[in-house]
């Protein structure tokens, strides 16, 4: 059976960033490859008719509180963004072009600036910020977020998502099995040994 799991994410999910980090730390100790499946979150819940939780006075504060109570619990660091939510529509584009080498490292800084950092991911000198820090050419990058070849591969991976019925960011898919949530990580483990 599969000893990979595919990750479905959004750097706009608190969740997804948490289990980001819970994966980082459980990479080396198991003989997973964690396949990282970039999608627009906003855009999925708009496919399967959700109104997110952003938008939603109780269950935003519940959230809140929640993700602050999963990372100390699971020891990683974490601070609510002041200017959640935000359109990642660029940033995921973003993830998309980039070299297969750089993926990780720019996804990570990303989640670290926006869920760490508190940093506001609208203003384009914090992306300049991380782009020259992983010597990623702004024009480039510039220029390739407007790419109908990148449009298009985000609109694909997302729609792709809603046809395998995965409503939610993070998601993991292990065998066909579709597990929703950082607290599913360890069943998607589980999965791979199945």
């Amino acid at each position: 059976m599969s000893k990979s799991i595919d990750f479905y994410f959004d750097v706009m999910s608190p969740y997804a960033f948490i289990a980001h980090n819970r994966i980082k730390k459980i990479h080396t100790d198991k003989k997973i490859i964690f396949k990282y499946m970039p999608i627009l979150l906003g855009g999925l819940h708009n496919l399967a008719g959700i109104t997110a939780p952003a938008f939603n006075k109780f269950k935003i504060i519940n959230m809140k509180n929640d993700c602050d109570l999963v990372s100390k619990k699971n020891d990683i660091k974490f601070q609510w963004n002041d200017n959640f939510p935000i359109n990642s529509l660029n940033i995921m584009r973003g993830y998309l072009l980039i070299k297969k080498d750089l993926k990780y490292d720019y996804i990570n800084k990303i989640f670290n600036a926006y869920w760490v950092d508190n940093k506001d991911l609208t203003k384009q000198e914090n992306i300049d910020s991380i782009l020259d820090q992983l010597k990623i050419d702004r024009n480039f990058f510039l220029d390739g977020i407007k790419n109908e070849k990148t449009k298009d591969e985000l609109k694909r991976l997302t729609n792709e998502a809603f046809g395998k019925e995965i409503f939610g960011a993070p998601t993991f898919v292990v065998n066909n099995k579709i597990f929703w949530g950082q607290d599913r990580l360890g069943y998607a483990i589980d999965e791979t040994l199945n």
